[in-house]
């Protein structure tokens, strides 16, 4: 009988085999989309409580959708993008505006 233990060999992959696992998502952008039925106010309050915004950066995102149509809010995964998403389309109607029937629209699109 032999006292000789065999154990089993690492893998050793180059650095590009490595490199290939390690791979990251490409980024996503959130981006928010105008509409005539929310207030300064309530794009404020909804980019502080979902992005953590402070309320000069909100302010400038919520000037930037009002006059161009749309704004990036924030870029990240497509999976947390997907649900940032979604939290804006739960957000809800604003209470400053009467004829508000419901949340923004937002989009994810590739950041590339």
């Amino acid at each position: 009988m032999s006292d000789t233990v065999t154990l089993p060999r690492e893998k050793k992959g180059t650095a590009e085999e490595r490199e290939e696992k390690t791979r990251r998502q490409p980024p996503y952008h959130v981006i928010l989309l105008n509409d005539d039925d929310h207030s300064y106010e309530y794009v404020i309050f909804m980019l502080r409580s979902l992005f953590g915004h402070p309320v000069e950066k909100g302010f400038m995102m919520a000037k930037e959708v009002d006059t161009k149509g749309r704004v990036i809010v924030a870029t990240t995964t497509k999976e947390h993008a997907e649900l940032k998403r979604d939290q804006i389309h739960a957000f809800g109607p604003d209470p400053l505006i009467p004829r508000c029937a419901g949340s923004m629209s937002a989009v994810i699109e590739p950041s590339e």
